[in-house]
């Protein structure tokens, strides 16, 4: 049984292997089943994508991005090849850390993939998307709520010793705005 931190340093070392020009011991370029990895390197044109991941408790979290035509946007598909290659993503991870550690990694896909799309000019957009797995053997306690503000009351009462009091030795004239400051001058 593997500890928390041997499990997250595996899957760290997995997504790192996947740098963009990557080789194995063989000398053969790895395969991950991203778009950059089609045709030639320096014959065809490149597309920009790739993946990163973070790590949120018992969960992973697969993010992808790329950049797709304009054109491509259209349709029912691009959804479906988003989640085609989150998964392609997540079976590379899975092979990588047993090649890795020695040890298999269990992913669970926990929800739908949440992808977004930004438009950069009138041929190309943006598209990032992302995908929480659930990590194999790490606790199952849930996703855990931001702290609440143990500091709130003592902040409070600090500046409330404030009350825009002025200093003894401030000579400057007293405005008939006692609100006055460079920001309201702003928002004006």
């Amino acid at each position: 049984m593997s500890t928390v931190l041997e499990i997250i340093n595996g899957i760290a070392q997995a997504a790192a292997n996947a740098y963009d020009g990557a080789h194995d011991e063989n000398g053969e370029p790895i395969k991950v089943g991203l778009k950059r990895e089609e045709g030639h390197p320096i014959h065809d044109k490149r597309v920009m994508d790739g993946f990163s991941v973070k790590f949120q408790g018992p969960y992973l979290c697969i993010c992808y991005h790329s950049e797709i035509n304009l054109k491509d946007v259209q349709g029912d598909k691009l959804e479906k090849e988003i989640e085609q290659m989150i998964a392609k993503v997540a079976t590379f991870l899975k092979k990588e850390y047993k090649r890795v550690t020695g040890n298999t990694l269990t992913l669970t896909k926990d929800g739908d993939v949440q992808a977004r799309m930004e438009y950069m000019n009138r041929i190309r957009c943006w598209v990032t998307a992302q995908c929480d797995y659930k990590i194999g053997g790490l606790d199952s306690e849930a996703r855990k709520q931001p702290s609440e503000d143990r500091l709130e009351k003592n902040f409070k009462d600090f500046l409330a010793l404030s009350d825009d009091k002025r200093p003894k030795n401030d000579k400057r004239k007293k405005d008939s705005d006692p609100t006055f400051t460079p920001w309201n001058m702003l928002k004006k």
